[in-house]
């Protein structure tokens, strides 16, 4: 059941999955990741300077344009990190690399290029571990204009089926196989290539289907420091320690706004078909969630219906709730999502998706 994207709980509610198992990995399969991330000469920098990197053709702009390149090359851990992380949803079942045979920097990256990643299968093998098997796997990173920027073979042990860690809230007792063509993970394109989904389409939204996200979120109170002084938020309860002692609090507060956030951005695997969202009404934030907590989402469908003023989406009206690492209610709310039909021109296939 690995090439579908949910699982059905005795609730019969439907919590969202990736990854294949190892029995379902065969040498020569394609794969095509999506979505991709388009890299800036800021995140250049920033992961120079994090990582004490002193080549300055990274974030010296004056000095690299005296160089052949002429523009900071953006850093190869970057290209390498995106590969892992751009596949990581169909090896979500990865339980660690292994080995890298070969990292090859095959072509320049630069700000503002926009990167993809595609694995092929290479070869498949029995690693002496019984909960694993081991996979070696081709990994190639593009352009947006489709050239190959780098190469990297890697072995990786992945989770047979059934083995590993339950990838579920710990309050669902037990998983049912949910094989429904609408939950496909990836299709098949023209190529013979699995292509990763991004979504649901309007059309294969149900009222009264509720969908647990996964995976979940913990928050720490340095992000809370940072999103709070980003968005010039300078209350002393969200970044002053010795302000928290004296009010008897152990640590500062999380920004509201912040954690309605990223409760949001939770849903976006489901709702990743999504033309805009038209609002939140009836936000109710019944707790706060504390600094190092985690935090998971669920969402029903409440109605869907055609919109008329725009021929090629339609309107799903959702209600979110979110909780805490004891499964108490810390926020809900309504959403109107505007939302790609299937049977109308999207812009998926255009984008290489």
């Amino acid at each position: 059941m690995s090439f579908f994207a949910y699982s059905r709980t005795p609730e019969g509610h439907l919590l969202e999955r990736f990854g294949l198992d190892f029995e379902d990995f065969a040498v020569g399969q394609r794969f095509v990741h999506r979505p991709g991330v388009t890299v800036s000469q800021q995140d250049n920098a920033m992961e120079s300077l994090d990582t004490v990197n002193a080549a300055m053709i990274h974030y010296d702009a004056h000095y690299s344009a005296q160089t052949s390149w002429k523009l900071p090359l953006v850093v190869s851990t970057i290209t390498l990190q995106a590969l892992m992380g751009l596949s990581s949803k169909t090896f979500a079942r990865r339980q660690r690399v292994t080995r890298f045979d070969s990292i090859a920097m095959t072509s320049p990256v630069f700000g503002g290029d926009t990167l993809y990643a595609e694995s092929e299968v290479l070869l498949k093998r029995e690693d002496g571990e019984s909960e694993t098997g081991e996979v070696q796997v081709l990994g190639q990173v593009f352009n947006e204009k489709g050239k190959v920027v780098a190469k990297v073979t890697y072995w990786a042990r992945v989770y047979k089926r059934g083995c590993g860690p339950v990838q579920s809230p710990p309050h669902v007792s037990e998983l049912q196989a949910v094989e429904d063509e609408r939950f496909r993970s990836h299709r098949i394109d023209d190529q013979g290539r699995h292509v990763e989904q991004t979504g649901l389409f309007f059309e294969q939204f149900q009222p009264g289907e509720t969908f647990l996200h996964w995976p979940r979120r913990t928050l720490t109170a340095q992000e809370g420091m940072t999103k709070a002084w980003r968005s010039m938020n300078w209350s002393p309860d969200y970044h002053d320690m010795a302000w928290a002692d004296s009010q008897g609090w152990p640590q500062v507060r999380l920004p509201q706004a912040w954690v309605l956030s990223v409760a949001t951005a939770m849903t976006t695997r489901t709702f990743g078909r999504v033309v805009a969202n038209l609002g939140w009404t009836d936000v109710q934030m019944h707790r706060d969630l504390e600094a190092g907590d985690t935090l998971r989402s669920q969402s029903t469908v409440l109605e869907t219906r055609l919109s008329s003023s725009r021929p090629n989406e339609g309107i799903l009206t959702v209600r979110t709730e979110s909780f805490d690492s004891a499964q108490r209610l810390v926020l809900g709310y309504v959403r109107n999502l505007l939302v790609y039909k299937a049977s109308s021109p999207s812009p998926y296939l255009l984008a290489g998706y």
